[in-house]
């Protein structure tokens, strides 16, 4: 009786024992949950911080005359007048009115204020209505950079202003009077780079980097399908289909920039296609995503029951058809899942594309897919080193769009393969 009474003691308190490493086990389990969460709110608070003022323009509204001789126009219809025309003074003598206490002799400072590209935007404008020659518009012009950081980072250490103490006055004046405002910045979206903080925008990385991706699409997942498939039900198991395994298996690790150093060996020094161009990008992507696709394939191909092919062999399917008819569907949820990261993880890549010249100065938005270009995290990597502060929300408020971007990719990863499974 005795033994048994130890015998259970001892069997309590192991049990005791073993219930407290799996608890231990478990605190640590969400020790680690909390700090990886703690980190990503970390990083995301940084960049929603310093990016959202970017999604925010600073612009002056005011009545301007659109006086003939001031600018030396006499038909807004004429393209040869309205280029040599003069659209910065009717802007600068409407700003001096604005500006309590600015006379002709502070021209030079008050003209500070305004965006370059203030005159250009009057300039179209006026093309779009040239019956408003002679008239007083209202108009609303983009402040210039040094406003636009003043009104938006007065107070951050992070962010110096260029302003004079005077400027300043007068802007905090034009504030209150609400001739300077603050409005989403629609030019972010319309826009391709600029040297101009304040003009500068994503459209012309978003069409690169959607032109590039499709390129990468077209050529990655029919080619890797292909490629997972006869690996997977056609390729005999013999020396040199597990040398090619072995191969695509260690290409999936290769460091990115080793793909962009063979696309500018190959594609451009060899083939001599142009450099920075969606095409040669998407070539450069494809050669990248290509092992992760086959690989994801192949996994998902292999999870479909034996069953299912003897199954249809028993009833005289052909080897073709039990792959195309029985095999193929139902591992189709997985290969596009695995084809759509494969893809979102092209979308972030930057290295190999600044090896085939995509790092380039881009201001216009691309046409096709032999247009210059450049790609979202290209474009963030230009302005996160311009020396330029002002650049600082526009890199942040980029990588707000391309994170956008790539959990869209990865919630139609999961929604397709939810809406698309199939259970045996």
């Amino acid at each position: 009786m005795t033994d048994q009474r130890s015998q259970a003691e001892i069997v309590r308190k192991s049990l005791k024992a073993r219930y407290r490493k799996e608890m231990r086990f478990r605190s640590y389990g969400i020790l680690a949950i909390a700090i990886a969460l703690s980190a990503l709110v970390v990083l995301f608070a940084d960049i929603i911080g310093k990016g959202y003022t970017g999604f925010i323009k600073t612009t002056i509204a005011m009545d301007v005359a659109l006086d003939g001789e001031m600018m030396y126009l006499d038909d807004a219809t004429d393209a040869r007048q309205l280029k040599n025309a003069d659209f910065v003074e009717p802007l600068l003598q409407a700003l001096i009115k604005q500006v309590p206490g600015a006379t002709q002799e502070d021209k030079d400072a008050v003209r500070d204020l305004l965006n370059p590209y203030a005159s250009i935007e009057l300039r179209n404008i006026l093309k779009e209505h040239p019956d408003w020659l002679g008239t007083t518009r209202q108009i609303t012009v983009l402040a210039s950079t040094e406003v636009d950081v003043y009104v938006k980072h007065a107070g951050d250490d992070a962010y110096s202003i260029k302003l004079t103490e005077r400027q300043q006055r007068w802007v905090d004046q034009l504030v209150e009077k609400g001739v300077v405002d603050t409005s989403f910045n629609d030019v972010f979206f319309t826009s391709g780079d600029s040297r101009d903080p304040s003009r500068a925008g994503v459209l012309g990385a978003i069409v690169g980097s959607l032109l590039t991706m499709f390129v990468t699409l077209v050529l990655s997942f029919p080619i890797g399908i292909a490629a997972a498939i006869y690996l997977e039900e056609f390729a005999p198991q013999n020396k040199f289909t597990d040398f090619i395994e072995v191969n695509i298996n260690n290409l999936a690790a290769v460091p990115s920039i080793i793909f962009g150093l063979l696309g500018l060996a190959v594609f451009i020094n060899l083939f001599g296609l142009p450099r920075s161009v969606p095409f040669v990008g998407g070539l450069v992507l494809t050669l990248m995503t290509l092992p992760t696709i086959i690989i994801s394939s192949r996994a998902a191909i292999k999870s479909v029951p034996p069953s299912i092919r003897e199954a249809a062999e028993g009833i005289g399917a052909s080897k073709m058809q039990v792959v195309l008819h029985h095999v193929l569907p139902l591992a189709m949820p997985g290969m596009l899942t695995g084809s759509i990261i494969g893809m979102a993880q092209a979308l972030g890549e930057t290295a190999p594309l600044l090896l085939i010249g995509m790092v380039a100065f881009i201001v216009d938005v691309p046409d096709g897919f032999f247009d210059s270009a450049t790609v979202l995290p290209v474009q963030v990597f230009l302005w996160a080193g311009s020396p330029e502060l002002a650049f600082i929300e526009r890199a942040s408020a980029a990588i707000m769009v391309l994170l956008a971007f790539l959990i869209s990719m990865n919630a139609l990863a999961v929604w397709l393969r939810k809406r698309l499974e199939r259970r045996w």
